[in-house]
């Protein structure tokens, strides 16, 4: 009599497989657990401000030192790691294992001092700044926007300022910084508008803007024209005097400052087109009277000055002739006898 073969139940054949598979794939997460079967380089792993374990596990694998970002999430969840993690720039080894990341990770002590110094010259506006930040590696230009436009900066110069484009415009201040690799957009910002706050925002300045009837915004919006008019320290309280005396004039209200155009064109134009002035825009200050809505640069320590304590003349305007000096004048024809 023929012996019957035992047949097996599929149940159990799932069963091995599944065991299989958790012997196979247990033993991958182990060695990506362990440093095992990996290079023995060193990679750079840069902890952000404010990085989640999410991050870190993307940079950590994107550098090699893991593989299985998901894997390292979980361990990192159930070891309690999660809160323990240090912003700064760190060495690790291709073969550290969780463990040795964990350690390093967790030690700011371990962090790498890599600070990048940058210097903010004055009359940069806002696009410049993100430029030279960008070519730097410090920022993310898309971040650095988006804290500019909705970041919460509790500095009273800010919570008074109108809703606007490029709302902090002039107020970043320029000067030279050193940022160390790794901090937010949020904290380089804050870094600049605490130097404005320790220098342009003091009770002297702001009494001296109210005595010349303007909001603290008005004067640094004057000085951001004055900084982009002038050519340097000698003409700077004469560039604004004209422009105070514009202010109060009857017969010259309009500004009638190219740099305010060439704001709007996001282009520095040597010599402005009869069509340029006439862009409408509420930044052009030859069809509107009085001051832009807003500053077009960040003034320097020295413009605020000229714009808080011009010299005392009778000029309502300036041009800029061919030997590279501006020369002023109280009358038009007097103006156009200097080419303006």
């Amino acid at each position: 009599m023929a012996r019957r073969k035992k047949k097996i139940h599929p149940k159990k054949i799932l069963g091995l497989i599944l065991v299989f598979l958790i012997v196979v794939f247990g033993s991958i997460f182990m060695y990506d657990y362990a440093g095992i079967s990996v290079g023995s380089d060193m990679r750079e792993i840069n902890v952000k401000a404010g990085a989640t374990t999410r991050d870190i596990a993307s940079e950590l694998k994107s550098e090699g030192v893991i593989r299985f970002p998901m894997f390292f999430r979980i361990i990192s969840r159930i070891g309690g790691h999660d809160s323990e993690y240090k912003q700064g720039t760190y060495m690790l080894s291709e073969s550290a294992g969780y463990n040795k990341i964990f350690k390093t990770l967790s030690d700011g002590s371990a962090a790498q001092t890599v600070s990048v110094k940058v210097t903010i010259p004055e009359g940069f506006e806002l696009r410049h700044i993100a430029d030279r930040l960008e070519e730097l590696g410090l920022i993310d230009r898309d971040e650095f926007y988006r804290e500019i436009e909705h970041g919460h900066f509790n500095y009273p110069f800010i919570n008074a300022l109108p809703f606007r484009e490029n709302r902090l415009e002039g107020y970043l201040f320029p000067d030279t910084y050193e940022f160390l690799n790794g901090e937010s957009a949020h904290d380089i910002i804050n870094a600049m508008l605490a130097r404005f706050n320790e220098i342009v925002y003091t009770q002297e300045n702001k009494a001296r803007a109210k005595e010349l009837g303007m909001s603290f915004d008005e004067m640094v919006t004057l000085a951001s024209i004055v900084e982009r008019e002038a050519m340097g320290d000698a003409d700077r309280k004469n560039v604004s005097s004209v422009f105070h005396n514009r202010l109060k004039s009857n017969d010259y209200p309009y500004l009638q400052s190219c740099a305010t155009v060439q704001y709007i064109l996001k282009e520095r134009k040597t010599i402005l087109s009869q069509a340029d002035t006439k862009i409408k825009s509420p930044y052009n200050t030859y069809i509107n009277k009085g001051l832009p809505p807003g500053p077009i640069a960040s003034p320097g320590a020295k413009s605020i000055e000229a714009t808080l304590y011009p010299n005392d003349t009778d000029y309502l305007f300036f041009v800029l002739t061919s030997d590279g000096v501006h020369h002023f004048s109280k009358t038009f024809n007097e103006h156009l006898s200097y080419g303006g």
